[in-house]
């Protein structure tokens, strides 16, 4: 057996792959617009031819070519499922995790029946360091994932005892497989349960090979970021990538471009994805890719180049008053595709500025936080990263506070000083761009500690 067939048996079930083109791309009678009869088999045709350039382009790992195809088809047949799941197969091929996880999440929000797609936005979440909403995106769709697929995507996004307990009992069950129980070795490597982790390998691998499985598994038990976990699984490399094109949004009216253009647009300015639960902040981490098992099985990145810092998983106890966290809307919006210069155009700056003026004057003790990291070093990278994704942030001064849990020290870094609808509505704003956020009550956020060590000044609310 190769080194790393693990990785490609691990979430080869629904993880891409699967006939694309032959499944219907009717519109599910969502009212979308169409001029006539003979635009609708206009656009049917054209979706069609690209859809099979896309798949064609998949087959060769051509991943930018699979997007321009892809992105065409969807432009033709917006409310097709199947062309929204093919074009978020392309962005993984190309390692653009952000504008994958909205393809996902628009595929499942056409077809919610699809455990593909709810697989594959479970690891985009994951990716993006957004453990809490890769669970539960897993329990809500529980009921069409394959249990030994979920096991492991459940490992990934920080629950490795759930995922222990769940392969476990498929084991044991008239269901096992050598599959589901590397799967569960894995997990119990993740879980650092490394003799039982032996013991399981062991079942299917020959002496020699077992202690070069749990070599890999220890390098890939310690990552930098929750993106490298994805990508080597998956076998792509990360691109920087700020969304899925505005044009390209759910319920907009079919573009009438017959044919993808002849070259792709290149991937544009970096972004980062960080999350937290109201009772479990987490480090947030930035985005990277995923690939094709199904269509071309194998090439996988070696895991001895993966280097980390150790998963933690931290329950931060916060006031009791502490609202709920805000989940995500149940049809997830897209994002402005933001261009690869700075943005020093006039439109750019008329709508930076339009945005600041939005932001909510001081009116009470609600804050949007958007973080908890291991030290103010990266809260500030993530602040950074923040204000370039949503420029209402700009006219904000950041606010941190470090608390303790299981021992560790964190840093959590917010904006307030909103009253609650302000927040949810600044929140909410933020979410639209693709960022992650909740909101509560003032816990102690004071202004951030690199400005007032540095004696920076910040614009004023």
């Amino acid at each position: 057996m190769k080194t790393r067939v693990f990785l490609s048996m691990g979430l080869s079930a629904l993880v891409l792959g699967g006939t694309m083109v032959g499944c219907s791309a009717s519109d599910g009678g969502t009212g979308i617009a169409s001029a006539s009869s003979r635009d609708d088999a206009f656009a049917a045709k054209a979706g069609m031819a690209n859809a099979r350039r896309a798949q064609a382009a998949l087959a060769k790992r051509d991943g930018d070519g699979a997007v321009r195809y892809a992105e065409a088809a969807v432009g033709m047949m917006p409310q097709s499922a199947d062309y929204r799941l093919l074009l978020a197969q392309g962005y993984l091929e190309a390692g653009r995790f952000t504008s994958a996880r909205q393809g996902f999440a628009d595929a499942l929000a056409l077809a919610p029946e699809n455990g593909k797609a709810a697989l594959n936005l479970a690891l985009m979440q994951t990716a993006g360091g957004d453990w809490q909403a890769a669970r539960l995106t897993l329990a809500q769709h529980a009921a069409i994932i394959p249990a030994s697929d979920r096991g492991l995507a459940l490992a990934l996004a920080g629950d490795a005892q759930g995922a222990i307990t769940l392969l476990t009992d498929v084991a044991r069950s008239s269901e096992s497989n050598a599959k589901v129980r590397q799967n569960l070795a894995l997990s119990l490597a993740l879980a650092g349960q490394w003799q039982a982790a032996r013991v399981v390998a062991a079942t299917d691998l020959a002496p020699t090979d077992v202690d070069v499985r749990l070599a890999q598994w220890a390098a890939f038990a310690q990552p930098a970021a929750a993106h490298e976990q994805i990508a080597a699984l998956l076998g792509v490399r990360a691109v920087t990538d700020a969304g899925q094109p505005v044009a390209l949004a759910l319920n907009r009216a079919p573009l009438m471009a017959p044919m993808a253009p002849a070259s792709g647009a290149a991937p544009v300015e970096a972004l980062a994805a960080a999350n937290t639960g109201e009772s479990d902040d987490r480090r947030a981490f930035a985005a990277a890719g995923q690939d094709d098992a199904t269509a071309t099985p194998g090439v996988v990145a070696g895991f001895s180049k993966v280097t980390f810092a150790p998963r933690r998983e931290v329950v931060q106890a916060l006031p009791s008053r502490s609202p709920a966290m805000m989940l995500r809307d149940a049809t997830p919006r897209l994002a402005d595709r933001s261009t690869s210069v700075a943005p020093d155009t006039a439109a750019s700056a008329v709508q930076a500025a339009a945005m600041r003026s939005a932001i909510p004057a001081r009116s009470g003790d609600w804050y949007v936080q958007i973080g908890a990291y291991d030290t103010v070093g990266v809260a500030k990278d993530a602040w950074t990263r923040a204000t370039r994704r949503f420029a209402a942030f700009a006219g904000q001064q950041p606010n941190g506070m470090t608390f303790r849990a299981n021992g560790d020290a964190f840093y959590r870094l917010s904006v307030g000083g909103f009253s609650r609808g302000e927040a949810d509505r600044l929140c909410r704003r933020y979410r639209t761009t693709g960022g992650a956020c909740f909101v509560r009550e003032g816990a102690g956020d004071q202004m951030a500690q690199w400005l007032r060590k540095g004696g920076m000044q910040v614009a004023s609310r």
